[in-house]
């Protein structure tokens, strides 16, 4: 049984979409992925393989990151834009300088004043998560459910959490679902530790000094300027060309999310943008999932989060209630809540900056909107059941199962409560471990 169990679950990896494999081929194919972090949430129908004869769903654990939002702020549009507007001044851009700069300014109008916060997108993405999860779902909805919604204190959050709420409300209005957006919550919505920022500050080494090698290594902006500025003096006075490069590449990675008909895809070579994507995703795997020479911290801070989820879903159960319980937070704790759990294609071990692609992908763990839900099932003799989704697709966890994508709660839970008592540097490969 074992041997068909774990055979079962490899070909269920090999062939599943959230796959953390990739090629740099298949990136140059899909430039969005480029994005990163800023990917846009892909998934538009949620798996639902049915649940075994004589049970039902009657509650759903979700935690997600906040929808597609603008960069962080106005300005990382308008130094992008300053210095082309520097160029045009001097008559120092190229035609497709003078394009880029229109362009820029397009965007920049629709980005003004509105830095961090969630984009027209990234509302309909947690609006129509929240209908797909009733419509899958209904029994968790019926009357009487005890449903609550609660966010981080950023604003982007607890607008994701109201769109989210309004889908669901849309199915059924006469659903009571309280929000809070609370300091109080943050515990374990949005929790790290002082080991995980002592290792993630800028100073620390000797991984910072890898990493800035590695980025100097996968920048090189002199075709882009050159294709950009006819003058090659108001470069060398007026431009920083590395910081140009990553700041059009941003922009170009935000724009997905955004509602302007405007690309800058077009001004990048494929080459350039994987170069630029494998730089920030080795950075961005460092201080949030299973690097090797973290030795789980970053890891671990998600532990807070999984206890409120084990907990949360023990009392539903012990008191017999049906519902939801609906979280939002951010990239930054999806990312660890997904390597803690071990769920496939969010975990992976490497220390060398130019393999970590080939185990970890940061558009594949947590584009925007990124979720993970946890669906319960019981029967008329109250037997529970659950299954595991990221980003609305059935995973494996590390535990043993005979009907997967389901798993007995009992053994699940003793899986997930293992993984919460035990430091995740355990879990890593022998050879990385200290």
């Amino acid at each position: 049984m074992k041997r068909i169990l774990f055979l079962a679950l490899a070909i269920a990896s090999a062939t599943s979409a959230l796959d953390a494999q990739t090629t740099l081929e298949e990136m140059k194919q899909y430039p969005e992925r480029c994005g990163g972090r800023y990917y846009a949430y892909p998934v538009t129908e949620s798996a639902n393989t049915p649940a075994p004869k004589g049970y039902e769903p009657f509650y759903v654990s979700h935690y997600s990151r906040h929808g597609s939002r603008y960069m962080i702020s106005d300005k990382d549009y308008t130094n992008v834009l300053d210095v082309l507007e520097k160029g045009h001044k001097a008559g120092a851009l190229t035609p497709l300088g003078e394009d880029v700069m229109k362009r820029m300014r397009i965007v920049c109008a629709e980005a003004e004043g509105r830095g961090g916060e969630l984009t027209p997108l990234g509302a309909r993405q947690q609006h129509d998560i929240g209908q797909r999860m009733y419509d899958a779902y209904p029994q968790a909805f019926a009357k009487g459910a005890d449903v609550t919604a609660a966010s981080t204190v950023t604003m982007r959050v607890a607008h994701s959490m109201f769109n989210f709420v309004l889908g669901l409300k849309e199915r059924d209005p006469k659903l009571e679902i309280p929000m809070e957006s609370a300091q109080r919550n943050m515990i374990y919505l949005c929790h790290s530790e002082p080991v995980s920022w002592a290792f993630n500050d800028d100073k620390a080494e000797p991984w910072k000094a890898q990493r800035d090698k590695f980025k100097a290594k996968m920048t090189n902006p002199d075709r882009l300027m050159a294709s950009l500025f006819s003058d090659e003096d108001f470069v060398t006075r007026a431009v920083r060309p590395e910081q140009l490069m990553w700041g059009l590449y941003e922009v170009a990675s935000d724009l997905q999310n955004m509602e302007a008909d405007v690309t800058l895809y077009d001004i990048f070579e494929p080459e350039e943008l994987v170069d630029l994507w494998q730089a920030g995703n080795y950075a961005y795997y460092a201080t949030n999932s299973s690097y090797p020479l973290s030795q789980g911290v970053n890891v671990d801070n998600a532990k807070n989060l999984l206890r409120n989820i084990v907990g949360t879903a023990d009392s539903y159960i012990s008191e017999g209630k049906h519902g939801a319980t609906l979280r939002f937070g951010h990239d930054g704790n999806v990312t660890p809540l997904v390597a803690l759990m071990q769920l496939d294609g969010g975990v992976g071990y490497e220390n060398d900056p130019a393999e970590v692609y080939k185990v970890w992908n940061d558009w594949n763990v947590t584009p925007m909107a990124s979720n993970v839900q946890i669906v319960f099932f019981r029967n008329k003799k109250g037997d529970v059941i659950c299954k595991f989704m990221r980003n609305e697709q059935e995973v494996s966890i590390p535990c043993e199962t005979d009907m997967f994508p389901f798993y007995r709660w009992e053994d699940a839970r003793n899986a997930l409560q293992k993984i919460i008592d035990t430091p995740s540097r355990e879990y890593f490969p022998a050879k990385y471990k200290k």
